[in-house]
């Protein structure tokens, strides 16, 4: 008798011998003890996992002798037909080269004849996708209604590509990769069976080159027992795959969960080296991490894991370096590179790159984690600017103008002088006497905490007051004695650039039993930008540390009005007039007769913003993040605009 290969000669020939497939034989078994069967069946599945074992074990126990039955004598008469290939009522055919329409008028016109000694004509299909879709519709009517005696069993790769009119016709099982412990086991078996001695790795070598496929994993056995004789060793079996030794792709994993990436690279360098396959390599990388990931969300359970006991303690260890996020996020880089090695023009180059992508991936931190830390940086710099203003009171002049200094072009700042008032000076706020002529000095720089504000930015220029408040009532406490409505121009100056764009055209009309109502033009979109938990509370917390803590605030829309208090914008913050000789003559009589303030007008200069301080405000930086913008120009307003 000839040599017949493993794959042959261990072909499961009973339902109880077909590995890693329970769900089809349980499901098949009680169909035939049950007595529904079908006439037409679809097993699909990856190849070597049984598909064609399973339709001829199946055409077994509905032609054996007294069947149907799911279990039969291994020296059936005709089992054993069936198994060889000689019987007239179980035809084989090869969907790929019989797949035209003549084939299948054929199979119609045999099909009406009775079987030859068997009760039912079995009709087995391999690769049933290759036929056309001429044949497949020429076989529908036969196949919806076939005679009682005929039955079709089809086997088919790819089932996607079945016409959904077959397969709405037939009863479909979907057969599983098979797990690498039971392939393992299995070729452990034939290896005793065969009087070979064979190592546990190099078993496990075997399983993961078979991805699953019995076929593929007898085939390798057979060929390495030709190769090595009767004593094979892992190192035989990874020089025929091509694949990397368990050691070395656990040391691998070990430099990328903890960041070496000259370690991983010197590993990668010495694998490509030996000739290893990179595709292969990337595929057990991803498939460790994989276990890894299940190993720790998981806490080890051993049902969700092909891997050994060795390779168990190793996961322990390695579980404890690192968290699953990180995990996640690598797995989510060597799975983009897996979809793209195969057109990577050097995989070895485009490997090192992944490798280094996966180290960088460790250490990154997702969307989520960032938009909280932007959340927690706006509110604690709301807090820090809250507090600063409530710590800090700002001197108002007799005049009732807040000075500003004004910017030089070196960027020295020199102090402003109010215009003298035509009646005597009020008392001065310090001790020592102050001159009309002579200008207060300008308060100390503050400092803010984590997020400054330039005094020169949140502090307007000149703001008319009703009454005006005088220097003494400013010294004594910040809004001391002032309303609510009193106090709006100088809560909404310390306000935020965006948050004080809200209030440009909004004015505060009246105040009831502490509620203060600001009105906003109809049509605009301030007052939606406005209207917001966050908006009033900070205008609240302004109020409070300008002496006005109960201040309940009430927004509405309204046409709009002339206003007798004009809120600071920053198109109105400008720089105080820089003291000037006053001039003589008819010609300087005349323009103050027209217009007082013209002089100081004319004198106003316009304030340079640089980019570091128009960002030092929280809410331009988080617009900045939230919109991924770049900033280019920050433009202050002309002298005209301001006026």
């Amino acid at each position: 008798m000839s040599y017949q290969v493993i794959a042959r000669k261990y072909r499961p020939q009973h339902f109880a011998d077909v590995v890693g497939q329970d769900h089809v034989t349980q499901t098949l078994s009680n169909a035939i003890a049950s007595g529904r069967i079908a006439h037409a069946y679809l097993f699909c599945g990856p190849r070597g996992t049984g598909k064609t074992t399973l339709a001829r074990i199946f055409a077994k126990c509905l032609n054996c002798t007294g069947g149907p039955k799911a279990e039969f004598p291994d020296d059936d008469p005709r089992a054993i037909e069936i198994a060889e290939g000689r019987s007239l009522d179980v035809i084989e055919i090869d969907g790929a080269s019989n797949n035209g329409v003549d084939q299948v008028r054929e199979l119609r016109e045999t099909a009406r004849f009775a079987p030859a000694g068997s009760k039912f004509k079995i009709y087995i299909i391999d690769e049933v996708h290759m036929l056309s879709t001429q044949a497949f519709n020429a076989l529908l009517k036969t196949l919806e209604e076939p005679p009682a005696h005929v039955k079709f069993l089809f086997a088919t790769t790819d089932p996607e590509k079945v016409l959904p009119t077959i397969l709405s016709r037939c009863q479909r099982f979907d057969l599983r990769r098979i797990p690498t412990a039971l392939i393992v086991k299995h070729l452990s078996w034939i290896a005793s069976k065969e009087g070979v001695e064979i190592d546990d790795s190099a078993l496990h070598a075997i399983a993961r080159g078979a991805d699953g496929g019995m076929r593929d994993a007898e085939s390798t056995l057979d060929q390495l027992i030709s190769f090595c004789g009767n004593r094979i060793v892992e190192t035989d079996v990874l020089s025929m795959f091509g694949l990397a030794a368990r050691s070395q792709l656990l040391e691998l994993s070990e430099a990328l969960i903890r960041g070496h990436a000259a370690v991983a690279l010197r590993v990668l360098d010495e694998l490509a080296r030996n000739g290893k396959d990179l595709s292969r390599l990337l595929g057990d990388l991803l498939n460790h991490f994989r276990n890894l990931l299940l190993f720790q969300l998981t806490n080890g359970d051993k049902n969700l894991l092909e891997v050994s006991e060795a390779e168990m303690g190793v996961m322990a260890t390695q579980n404890q370096w690192i968290d699953s996020e990180a995990m996640a996020r690598m797995l989510e880089t060597l799975t983009t590179a897996e979809g793209r090695m195969r057109d990577a023009a050097s995989r070895r180059i485009f490997l090192e790159v992944t490798l280094i992508k996966c180290i960088q991936a460790r250490e990154a931190t997702s969307l989520d984690a960032v938009l909280k830390q932007l959340q927690a940086l706006r509110q604690g710099a709301t807090a820090d600017v809250t507090r600063t203003a409530a710590s800090t009171p700002r001197a108002v002049s007799t005049a009732g103008t807040i000075p500003v200094p004004a910017a030089k072009p070196n960027g020295a700042s020199t102090p402003s002088t109010p215009p003298s008032p035509p009646a005597a000076p009020t008392p001065p706020v310090e001790p020592a006497a102050m001159s009309p002529a002579a200008p207060p000095e300008p308060p100390p720089p503050t400092k803010r905490a984590e997020v400054p504000e330039p005094e020169a930015l949140l502090t307007p220029a000149t703001l008319p007051l009703s009454p005006p408040v005088t220097a003494t009532a400013a010294a004594a406490a910040p809004g001391a004695g002032e309303s609510p409505i009193q106090l709006w121009p100088r809560v909404v100056a310390n306000l935020g650039m965006l948050q004080r764009h809200y209030f440009e055209d909004a004015q505060p009309t009246s105040l009831t039993k502490g509620v203060l109502t600001i009105s906003f033009p109809k049509g605009g979109e301030s007052f939606d930008l406005a209207n917001s938990r966050e908006v009033i509370a900070t205008l609240q917390a302004q109020f409070a540390a300008l002496g006005a803590p109960d201040v309940a605030l009430k927004f509405i829309e309204s046409d709009p009005i002339t206003p007798s208090i004009r809120p600071v914008t920053t198109a109105s913050i400008t720089p105080a007039p820089v003291p000037k000789a006053p001039e003589t003559g008819p010609s300087a009589s005349k323009n103050d007769s027209k217009n007082p303030n013209a002089a100081a007008a004319s004198q106003a200069t316009t304030i340079t913003l640089s980019k570091e301080e128009f960002l030092n405000d929280p809410l331009i930086r988080e617009a900045i993040e939230i919109f991924k913008a770049t900033l280019v120009e920050v433009r202050a307003p002309s002298p005209e605009t301001a006026a």
